[in-house]
């Protein structure tokens, strides 16, 4: 036999054997990392999901190089094609070549790998737009809290590896092209506004007062990041500016639980309100348990602290840095809840926005109730013990860290 022949035959099948194994990784890291979520339903989830429903044809990325089980065409030297031939009856030139791609694509892929693992460099914003100092304040708290992430997750990421592949990392980022401009939805943290204002600068809208609720969740007016191919987010990752508004996590908490239990809901009581009744509610008689309405705060806590949740998480109250990676994709503008509308216009200016564009101050749902703040987190915190408000600090642990926050309500 041709040694040639042979040689090229193992390095074949060792090629295989490599795209194999990493394909296998990556099918098992997805399997362990959404297996909680798997028991919710595939229904809109009034509008947000940790994950779409097409989130399984994205792990077409990770096999993107190629299937070596398929069968290759070989055309003979006269130009008549041969049909389906075995890659060991091929000539060892075109061999040689097919090998030559595939380990192209396959450096190319750990290539990915290892950009996605490493922290990413902190650039300095773009204030051409900026005439005057009205903004000075507003610039230099901007400047510490991105100098604070990029400190964190330079320390972080040295003991900590990210192994969450890219289209999930980026499935909460929405993409408006006209002002290169990506936005990771933190629900809870302003999202619905902040949609409203992207539907304007992308031309879809005139003014945000007149977006509806369902227009910004249901109306899939904008695109997402893991719409594009790898190419395109790989370079909108490297040179659109990115912004996350984030928020207190227990008042993001409080004020996920008070929109979704508090209230009629169609979906949330349904869903979560009659799982949670069910395992965390003694003697719950049975009107609660076929309604799911009337969850109370305590044990919506016994429900988010459970390890054997009855029901999976979701994003109203999921960690910020499992919903936007902040230690891998490198956020250029950090927005906090606390200080909406200022941080808002003020990037609204550092991007060329139009003049007469402004953050909505306005809530859209259940607009009569206070908003959450301090005193509300403290009301509801009043009855939970002392031994499970630690555990809701260690459950948002890194948010806290990540984004400066201070020590929770040690005291009711």
């Amino acid at each position: 036999m041709n040694l040639k022949l042979v040689y090229i035959s193992v390095l074949m099948f060792g090629v295989a054997g490599l795209l194999l194994f990493m394909y296998l990784q990556a099918w098992i890291e997805e399997q362990h990392t959404v297996s909680e979520e798997k028991i919710q339903p595939q229904t809109i989830n009034q509008g947000f999901k940790i994950y779409s429903a097409e989130e399984s044809e994205r792990t077409k990325y990770w096999i993107a190089v190629g299937n070596l089980s398929k069968p290759s065409k070989a055309v003979a030297k006269n130009g008549h094609n041969l049909g389906n031939v075995s890659p060991l009856l091929q000539s060892p030139v075109s061999m040689t070549t097919k090998i030559s791609e595939e380990l192209q694509k396959v450096t190319f892929l750990l290539k990915q790998f290892k950009q996605v693992n490493l922290p990413p460099a902190m650039h300095p914003l773009n204030k051409n737009f900026i005439k005057d100092d009205r903004w000075k304040a507003t610039d230099e708290m901007q400047e510490e809290r991105r100098s604070f992430l990029y400190n964190f997750c330079k320390k972080y990421l040295r003991e900590h590896r990210p192994r969450t592949h890219l289209m999930r990392m980026v499935s909460r980022i929405y993409v408006e092209e006209q002002h290169k401009l990506l936005y990771c939805e933190v629900p809870k943290a302003g999202c619905s506004n902040w949609k409203r204002v992207l539907m304007v600068l992308s031309g879809l809208a005139k003014s945000a007062a007149n977006i509806s609720h369902d227009a910004v969740h249901y109306g899939k007016h904008l695109k997402k990041l893991d719409s594009y191919d790898l190419k395109g987010i790989h370079m909108r990752l490297k040179t659109y500016t990115k912004v996350i508004f984030v928020r207190d996590p227990m008042e993001r908490l409080v004020s996920a639980f008070r929109d979704k239990f508090e209230h009629p809901n169609s979906y949330y009581h349904p869903v979560f309100g009659k799982a949670i009744i069910k395992k965390y509610r003694l003697n719950a008689d049975g009107e609660a348990l076929k309604t799911g309405s009337g969850v109370r705060f305590k044990e919506f806590v016994q429900y988010l602290l459970d390890s054997h949740r009855p029901v999976g998480m979701d994003t109203h109250w999921e960690q910020i840095n499992k919903l936007c990676y902040p230690c891998v994709i490198g956020y250029d503008f950090i927005g906090k809840f606390e200080t909406v509308e200022e941080d808002a216009n003020y990037f609204l200016r550092l991007i060329g926005a139009p003049e007469g564009l402004t953050f909505p101050n306005f809530k859209d749902r259940h607009s009569t109730d206070k908003r959450t703040n301090l005193e509300v987190v403290r009301k509801h915190l009043e009855e939970i013990p002392d031994s499970e408000r630690q555990k809701m600090y260690d459950f948002y642990y890194l948010d806290y860290l990540m984004f400066n926050y201070t020590v929770p309500y040690t005291e009711a």
